[in-house]
């Protein structure tokens, strides 16, 4: 069976940057499960996989624009730490959400000086070229309950 729109999908993968570390990885843990077509994954790994079977393989590279985007620096800004009340101690890696007229986003904490706190709204691999080791391990149609959820079910789903 090819991997096409509305077939679940399971790959191992590995997830490389440009300089070659190694960022994410299915080894040694159970493959990734998908719906393929109902942007689960990033656009540019979901073409790739378009019409592939189980037990193939591929490496492919997805530039920025076909995964989590170019670094936008309009998605970043200095605020001043009170806006963390409650916080004890602020730390560069921090993530919070927070409400904006898109809805609830994440946001990073990016810079702590002194009281002045850099967040930053980009996902932390945009503006990364991604490079992707994948094997196909299985596909199979989805299911009426998995179509109309837009995602796969898997043990401990909530639905």
């Amino acid at each position: 069976m090819q991997i096409a729109k509305n077939k679940v999908v399971s790959i191992h993968y590995t997830l490389k940057n440009d300089a070659g570390t190694v960022i994410d990885s299915s080894e040694g843990a159970e493959p990734l499960v998908y719906l393929h077509g109902s942007q689960n994954i990033i656009p540019g790994l979901e073409k790739a996989l378009e019409g592939k079977v189980a037990d193939d393989a591929l490496q492919v590279s997805i530039n920025p624009t076909e995964a989590y985007g170019e670094y936008n620096k309009a998605l970043t800004q200095v605020v001043p730490s009170s806006m963390f009340q409650g916080v004890e101690k602020i730390e560069v890696g921090m993530e919070f959400q927070a409400q904006t007229e898109q809805g609830v986003e994440v946001i990073r904490i990016a810079a702590v000086d002194g009281d002045d706190v850099t967040i930053d709204g980009n996902h932390p691999l945009a503006g990364e070229r991604l490079h992707f080791d994948v094997s196909v391990a299985e596909v199979r149609d989805a299911s009426a309950d998995e179509l109309e959820h837009g995602h796969v079910h898997t043990a401990g789903c909530s639905h």
